[in-house]
């Protein structure tokens, strides 16, 4: 660190949608442990500028602080990553810190993301069961079963790996890394697989597995390590086993 007594940050700040986005330069006092979420709560108590101009806080998403809600990513130093566990003492200075690129932004740091809400919903990503009796225990899955799953289940939802995919932009309407692999999760499930059909019939789509160029940026970047790049393989598989089905069926 050029400077232990002190940390630079350039961040981008736009105040809202239709405002042209600008750069403000903030110094703070290092001390241990600091990272990029502790940082921006100290410029929220004392939002000056480097320059001693006063501003108003840094608008940003976070929630647990522990890598769990996937809420607080963004682009530090260019880079796809979580603000709560990218700390200070690793990252390059003056720490530069943008949004997400690929996503509306709602205002400095915070984007919406709804867009994988959505594709989760086109998908069908969930167990379906009535919730309106007690259905008893479900089915048993083996150790085996459990351990492929579990990986899969670990996505926390922060679209960085749609951030990096050069596949995933507004012409071709991918769905991105993470429904795929939440698609292959539920289908694999013992009750979540009653709408397997539905799940690969909505991947056959525009923007579906068919967009996906196998760059493997989403698996390289992806925090918790999820094999997104098997998901796409297996998921693609079986989506062009049912589309040739289908066509015999007709």
């Amino acid at each position: 660190m050029a400077d232990s007594k002190s940390v630079l940050f350039k961040i981008r700040r736009q105040g809202s949608p239709h405002t042209s986005p600008h750069w403000e330069e903030f110094s703070l006092a290092w001390h241990p442990g600091m990272n990029v979420i502790s940082s921006l709560m100290e410029i929220a108590r004392n939002p000056v500028t480097r320059d001693g101009k006063p501003t108003t806080p840094i608008t940003y998403d976070a929630n647990c602080l522990e890598e769990v809600c996937g809420s607080c990513a963004m682009l530090i130093n260019g880079t796809a990553r979580m603000a709560c566990s990218a700390l200070i003492d690793k990252l390059e200075q003056p720490v530069r810190l943008e949004p997400l690129s690929k996503f509306p932004i709602v205002r400095d740091l915070a984007v919406d993301r709804s867009v994988l809400f959505e594709n989760l919903k086109r998908a069908k990503a969930w167990v379906p069961i009535d919730g309106t009796y007690d259905l008893g225990s479900g089915p048993r899955m083996t150790m085996e079963e459990q351990e492929a799953a579990y990986p899969l289940s670990r996505c926390i939802s922060c679209c960085c790996c749609m951030e990096v995919c050069p596949q995933f932009n507004e012409d071709t309407g991918f769905v991105g890394a993470a429904t795929i692999s939440q698609v292959r999760l539920f289908n694999t499930h013992p009750t979540g697989s009653a709408l397997k059909r539905e799940r690969l019939a909505a991947l056959m789509g525009d923007g579906g597995i068919q967009e996906c160029g196998y760059a493997q940026n989403c698996v390289e970047i992806c925090p918790k390590d999820i094999p997104l790049t098997r998901s796409i393989s297996e998921v693609g598989g079986a989506v062009m086993k049912q589309a040739i089905g289908d066509l015999f069926r007709k």
